[in-house]
């Protein structure tokens, strides 16, 4: 078995990103399976054909995404990836590109939700002392457009490949101290028991995950 496993360059002022960090310190295997590693650029649709290209060279049977969403407070498997760009002005990725409701694919359907095992593995991190929740938004940003494009590839070419994307907090070097964080180890430790999880669970538990608000 192969997973590939993804993280994201440095964005914007940031020297460095903790979602990439984490994933260079996950164990090259796990269970038996090999996990490759990539890193990929913060750019709407140039993500998406970075990890197209690894997915076609790879041939991973699991493929999970990771980045950072400052202000959460737990990891977060998401649930769905929707087919929007949009940004603020203020606010544009690496290349200063700032879409503003645009479809990111025009024969794709207005969402996609994740073929991971999201709730087995948010209740493996919670037993083992990593935070996580189930997130049931991806945003809107270049987090959501990759997840997005990863999943209407493995609908449309690799039905067969399992794939979703995670969010990690601030990580607590980065020194915000407003805003909640997590060791860039405790954040590859939940990677590697949402791995395990993954690998152990073809099909999700039947618990509880939602949201009331």
């Amino acid at each position: 078995m192969k997973v590939l496993l993804t993280g994201f360059q440095p964005f914007g002022k940031d020297t460095m990103n903790p979602s990439f960090e984490a994933v260079k310190l996950v164990p090259d295997e796990i269970l038996g399976a090999q996990i490759v590693k990539k890193e990929i650029p913060v750019v709407f649709r140039k993500g998406g054909a970075v990890v197209a290209q690894a997915v076609r060279e790879e041939k991973p049977d699991i493929v999970i995404l990771v980045g950072q969403a400052g202000g959460r407070t737990a990891m977060c498997p998401e649930r769905v990836a929707i087919n929007i760009e949009d940004c603020a002005p203020s606010f544009p990725d690496n290349e200063g590109n700032a879409p503003q409701g645009e479809t990111i694919a025009e024969d794709g359907p207005a969402a996609y939700f994740t073929t991971l095992p999201i709730k087995a593995m948010v209740q493996k991190m919670q037993e083992n002392g990593v935070p996580a929740i189930v997130s049931n938004t991806a945003g809107t940003y270049v987090c959501n457009d990759l997840m997005y494009h990863l999943l209407h590839l493995l609908h449309t070419e690799f039905p067969n490949v399992r794939g979703g994307f995670i969010h990690v907090p601030y990580a607590t070097v980065q020194n915000y101290p407003k805003q909640p964080s997590m060791t860039i180890e405790e954040m590859a430790k939940g990677l590697r028991l949402s791995i395990e999880a993954a690998i152990e669970h073809e099909k999700d538990l039947k618990i509880a995950g939602g949201a009331t608000h």
